[in-house]
């Protein structure tokens, strides 16, 4: 059986009156490239902050490689190995691929970006290019190879196809499911709910800020509600 590398337990989150997230709880095995889909306004990304300390968590308890993280400051959670790739990619526009990927690393004192140039062979042609005048698939290499070089144990994926052309959506899920097999555990949070079950070994389905279904995701690719709320066809 797997270590739980991320444990949520009644996790609440809430915006003023509004409870984006009502007192879920999911898990996270070391290793485990794990889904969580659902419709906009569901959930999902407000979980993800929730984890990486970026929104605040109104009840229940985050506990990341053994220890409880709920009250953890943001800054800390990089240097130990918690990363998130966030909506809208978040690079720095004004600087190089290279500085880019220099900012990703800071959180361990520095790195070798080599291993991301031989994993994203683009990003090498463009090192000197000012990131913001790369294309949305480059930017999000590009933001996906940044969050590498903190050497993650565990990565948030924050709709990672968002925007993007499907041929670079296939491209960015290949490059996850590569990232995958490398042994990095992985929460991916995704829109595009077959795309996710299909890379996945697990899925949380969420929906109104609950988790209304749970399984393998090959169960969850052929369950009725799921085919046809998120996948477009007839039960």
């Amino acid at each position: 059986m797997r270590r739980v590398l991320l444990e949520l337990r009644d996790l609440e989150v809430r915006y003023g009156g509004i409870r984006a997230v009502k007192g879920i709880d999911l898990e996270v095995g070391e290793g485990e490239l794990v889904c969580l889909i659902g419709a906009n306004g569901a959930g999902k990304s407000s979980t993800l902050k929730a984890i990486c300390g970026l929104a605040p968590v109104h009840a229940g308890t985050v506990r990341y490689d053994g220890a409880e993280t709920t009250r953890a400051r943001v800054h800390e959670l990089p240097r130990r190995g918690l990363v998130m790739v966030p909506e809208g990619r978040g690079i720095f526009h004004q600087l190089t691929v290279q500085e880019n990927l220099a900012m990703g690393a800071y959180a361990q004192g520095g790195g070798d970006p080599e291993p991301q140039y031989a994993a994203f062979p683009r990003l090498k042609e463009r090192r000197r290019q000012v990131a913001g005048t790369l294309s949305g698939g480059e930017q999000q290499m590009l933001a996906i190879a940044r969050a590498l070089m903190s050497r993650p144990k565990l990565l948030l994926l924050d709709e990672p196809s968002m925007g993007l052309a499907p041929l670079m959506v296939a491209k960015i899920f290949d490059i996850v499911r590569e990232i995958a097999a490398r042994g990095v555990t992985i929460l991916l949070v995704e829109q595009n709910a077959r795309l996710a079950l299909e890379a996945a070994s697990r899925g949380y389905v969420m929906e109104s800020g609950a988790i209304a279904l749970t399984g393998d995701s090959q169960d969850l690719l052929q369950n009725p509600k799921v085919r046809e709320a998120y996948l477009g066809e007839s039960a």
